[in-house]
C-alpha cells in the first residue's frame, strides 16, 4: 500500500512565488490557487494514490518557537494577496476528497513525520511531496520524498549521494550549518561540505562534541566549541516530531471520488479555463 504525505503549506509559497500574479475578472488573485491545483492534481493523475493526505500549518506559535526567540522571526507575514487565496486552496483540497491535516502548535512538518513513521509502521509505503531537504531526515526503506518542481525522487542513497551521511544524520549536519530559511544560526565558518566530513569522520554529533579536541583544525575547532550551546538548540529545532498526536491513522486516508461539480463550480469562480475544459465528463483528463 502506497500513501502520498503532500507538504500543502510549503507548495502554498512556492505556487505564489513561482508564477506571475493572475487574477480573475472580479480582482481576486489566483495564481497560488492555479500553481497549487495544477501540481496537486500532476501528482495525483501520475502517481493514483490510494490513500494520501495534504498537511499544512496551522499557524501560531509552536515549541520551536517558545525554545529560541529568533525561530522563523526574519519571514514577513503572509502577503494579503497570498492569504486571500487560501480558503480557495483549502477548497480545492476539499472538491478533490483529499483529506487535510493540520494541528495547532504543530507545524507541518511534525505532523507529516508522525503519520510516516505510523504509516511504516502499519506497511504502508510512504512517499513525502516535498522539496524541503529537512524532510530527508525521515527517508528510509519505507519512506521517500519526490519533489514534483524538480521531478525527482530521495531515497536513502539519494540523501547520501547528495550529503554525504544517511537520512538519521540530516539532523547533526543541520545542527552545525544552520538553516537561513528557518533563521537557525550556523557555525561560522561550517557549510554542507565540513558538516559532512566532520559526521563522517565522528559519526554522531554527540560523538563530534564529545570530541572536540580530536578536531585537527585549530579555527574549526575553536568555532565548534564556542558555539556548542547553540549547536545543540539548533539539533533540537531542526529534528523534527513523530509524536504529534494527531488522532487520524493511516488507514483513514483512502481518498473517495472527487466531488466533479464543486471541482467545476470552483473552477468557474476562479476562471480556470484550462483547468474546467479538462473536467469535461467525469473530469478523467484532469485526473
Amino acid at each position: 500500500m502506497q500513501i502520498y504525505l503532500i507538504d500543502g503549506t510549503a507548495y502554498i509559497y512556492r505556487a505564489f512565488y513561482a508564477l506571475p500574479p493572475m487574477s480573475n475578472s472580479r480582482g481576486l488573485p489566483t495564481s497560488a490557487v492555479y500553481g497549487f491545483t495544477n501540481m496537486f492534481c500532476k501528482v495525483l493523475r501520475e502517481r493514483v494514490p490510494e490513500y494520501a493526505a495534504v498537511v499544512f500549518d496551522a499557524g501560531g506559535e509552536t515549541e520551536r518557537h517558545r525554545a529560541f526567540e529568533a525561530y522563523k522571526a526574519q519571514r514577513p507575514p503572509m502577503p494579503d494577496a497570498l492569504a486571500s487565496q487560501v480558503p480557495y486552496i483549502y477548497q480545492v483540497v476539499e472538491a478533490l476528497k483529499v483529506p487535510t491535516l493540520m494541528e495547532e502548535g504543530y507545524e507541518a512538518d511534525d505532523i507529516i513525520g508522525t503519520i510516516a513513521v505510523r504509516a511504516a509502521d502499519h506497511g504502508f509505503q510512504v512517499t513525502i511531496v516535498s522539496g524541503d531537504k529537512d524532510l530527508f531526515q525521515l527517508v528510509g526503506p519505507a519512506v521517500q520524498v519526490y519533489d514534483p518542481m524538480r521531478d525527482k525522487t530521495y531515497r536513502v542513497q539519494d540523501v547520501v549521494d547528495r550529503y554525504g551521511v544517511p537520512p538519521q544524520a540530516m539532523t547533526d549536519l543541520m545542527s552545525l550549518t544552520g538553516d537561513a530559511v528557518d533563521n537557525i544560526p550556523g557555525v561560522p565558518g561550517v557549510g554542507e561540505k565540513t558538516a559532512s566530513a566532520l559526521i563522517q569522520e565522528f559519526g554522531t554529533l554527540e560523538h563530534l562534541l564529545g570530541s572536540l579536541d580530536r578536531v585537527k583544525r585549530p579555527k574549526l575547532r575553536e568555532a565548534l566549541k564556542a558555539h556548542t550551546e547553540q549547536i545543540q538548540m539548533n539539533h533540537t529545532l531542526v529534528t523534527i516530531r513523530t509524536d504529534v498526536p494527531v488522532s487520524v491513522s493511516p488507514e483513514a486516508l483512502r481518498r473517495p471520488l472527487p466531488d466533479w461539480e464543486r471541482l467545476r463550480n470552483l473552477f468557474r469562480e476562479l476562471e480556470f479555463t484550462r483547468l474546467l475544459a479538462s473536467l469535461e465528463g467525469t473530469g478523467p483528463g484532469m485526473l
